[in-house]
């Protein structure tokens, strides 16, 4: 169900033209600094690929892709994207990308089934990356330099925004809190996993919240996981599990954490097939993608996405995505969103 949240006494610093202005100019810097920060080129991605080959993200398992027959291949049905986790990992391959290097591209995605608010619509768009590493870096201290680099960039991103309107002043800290999410479910273990975000991220400014996917000590994951992308069970050298995560911010406007970003290292052979079994999906290994990996075609890699809406959102104060984005809202949200000082696009 949709739920909309009414900032209170919430009016838009900017108008429509200069919240245009504003969204090309974050974009283009911010995807610049984020090329320069892990060395990515620009590629072209898809907005749809062949079903029944491994290749769309699967999100939680229970998202359901929008599909459609191709006349010109015989009814041969294809689905829009969720996101490209996978395919940028084929990409690496297939264009041959060397150690230390990587690609990003504009991902464009449609998710029906999310449940519509101030921070999900039915449109995603992201700035989704891939970069090759070698498998000595499968470590918790390399996925650190990588989130550092990239939230350098986020705050460099934001003081271009107050350069370019002094009202909108800066609020990111110049670093970034890294809590593992068994640690955070200790530390706040009576709250829910969207509570303990709000709690830490509040405290703290910006967060990278590591291990999404692997259970916790009450036997519940933090947030779900597919598990054929991100390595979501690897122990590290304290003891707990997860080589991914999810950059989260304090959203001043919502008073609430927003999650920013997903990324982590990518599952080796042998992490692929532990999670595959933990989740009942070995079938999965006779698919198009997974018999690439199994059979060593695949650069070991690490990559996320970045959500552009949802930055832009965040550093021109705005109280809902559908202020960045044009798109389809429930006609009842869009009249309270507007007698909220919230006008949807």
């Amino acid at each position: 169900m949709s739920y909309l949240i009414k900032p209170k006494n919430y009016k838009p610093i900017l108008d429509l033209q200069q919240t245009e202005m504003g969204i090309k100019r974050i974009k283009d810097f911010f995807q610049q600094n984020l090329s320069s920060e892990l060395r990515l080129r620009r590629i072209t991605a898809p907005l749809f690929v062949l079903q029944g080959m491994g290749i769309n993200d699967d999100l939680n398992g229970v998202e359901r892709a929008v599909t459609f027959p191709i006349k010109d291949m015989g009814d041969e049905r294809a689905e829009i994207v969720h996101s490209l986790a996978k395919w940028k990992r084929l990409t690496l391959a297939d264009y041959n990308i060397k150690e230390g290097f990587g690609i990003y591209t504009d991902m464009n995605a449609i998710r029906a089934d999310e449940e519509l608010g101030n921070l999900h619509s039915l449109y995603v768009d992201q700035w989704d990356w891939e970069m090759v590493m070698s498998p000595e870096k499968r470590n918790l201290d390399f996925l650190k330099k990588i989130v550092k680099r990239i939230y350098a960039a986020m705050v460099r991103t934001e003081y271009l925004v107050y350069e370019a309107f002094p009202a909108i002043t800066p609020v990111l800290p110049c670093d970034i809190t890294f809590i593992h999410s068994e640690e955070l479910l200790q530390r706040y273990p009576n709250l829910s996993d969207k509570e303990r975000e709000n709690e830490i991220a509040k405290e703290y400014g910006a967060v990278f919240i590591i291990g999404i996917g692997g259970k916790l000590s009450n036997g519940e994951p933090h947030d779900g996981r597919a598990p054929d992308y991100d390595d979501w069970t690897t122990p590290s050298e304290n003891g707990y599990q997860g080589l991914n995560g999810d950059l989260i911010v304090w959203n001043p406007v919502l008073e609430k954490a927003l999650e920013l970003s997903s990324m982590g290292i990518r599952v080796d052979k042998e992490v692929l097939m532990r999670q595959l079994k933990l989740v009942g999906q070995e079938s999965r290994t006779e698919l198009f993608f997974h018999k690439r990996l199994l059979n060593g075609e695949l650069p070991q890699s690490i990559g996320g996405g970045i959500g552009q809406s949802r930055l832009c959102m965040f550093y021109l104060r705005k109280g809902h995505i559908g202020e960045i984005q044009a798109g389809i809202w429930p006609s009842g949200m869009r009249q309270e969103a507007e007698m909220a000082g919230m006008p949807l696009i």
